[in-house]
């Protein structure tokens, strides 16, 4: 009996295959491609990745979201926050996409819709979501709402 159940797990533990030609698999392939390009310091090769990939998946919420984070890195303001509101269109209080946009936001200015976004942050869905991904993220998000708070306040008087 005990050669039978050793058998029976060996099936168990047996890996799944996947087809080379899997969408999922050649999603995560591309991610990690252009972020392999930026971590070399290519950023311009990483956004020129997910490009290519947005070509194929234009709605996928993951490499929506991944553009606006390298656009944000790269100082592209503008094309991050646009890129981080389509993800979010995509995926709401997704909290990556959020922290991306808050941050875009507060670079171009724009301090009232950075502390709204932010705000999501504090708590609840988008909160949650950030923990999940980003977890780090939070305490320099959470700096960055008190920051723009009190420069806010300090505007008014």
């Amino acid at each position: 009996m005990p050669a039978v159940s050793a058998a029976r797990s060996k099936k168990a533990h047996r890996p799944v295959a996947v087809p080379a030609n899997d969408p999922a698999m050649l999603l995560a392939r591309a991610r990690n491609a252009a972020y392999a390009e930026a971590s070399r310091g290519n950023l311009g090769g990483g956004l020129g990745m997910l490009y290519e990939a947005l070509q194929d998946e234009p709605m996928s919420h993951d490499l929506l979201s991944d553009m606006a984070a390298l656009l944000l890195a790269a100082g592209k303001l503008e094309h991050a926050a646009g890129y981080a509101q389509r993800a979010l269109q995509a995926r709401s209080l997704h909290g990556p996409s959020l922290y991306t946009l808050a941050f875009a936001l507060s670079g171009l200015g724009e301090v009232d819709r950075a502390i709204g976004v932010l705000t999501e942050l504090q708590s609840g869905a988008g909160r949650e979501s950030l923990q999940a991904e980003a977890p780090e993220l939070i305490p320099v998000a959470m700096i960055e709402l008190e920051r723009l708070r009190r420069s806010r306040a300090g505007d008014k008087t």
